[in-house]
């Protein structure tokens, strides 16, 4: 799992956080470890990665 936040407060997912959890997965499913989600934290709400489909 996966988690950070986005100061800015909105927890969209960037292009670049998208591109990160991607090298990420590619670099830990070798080593057989699981990324289940990648979620961002805002100030009113979440956003996860998995949810919106993107991993």
């Amino acid at each position: 799992m996966l988690v950070h936040n986005h100061p800015s407060g909105d927890p969209t997912p960037s292009g670049a956080d998208i591109q990160m959890t991607q090298q990420i997965i590619a670099v830990a499913n070798p080593l057989g470890i699981s990324v289940h989600d990648h979620i961002i934290v805002g100030k009113d709400g979440h956003a996860s990665l998995k949810g919106l489909k993107l991993v």
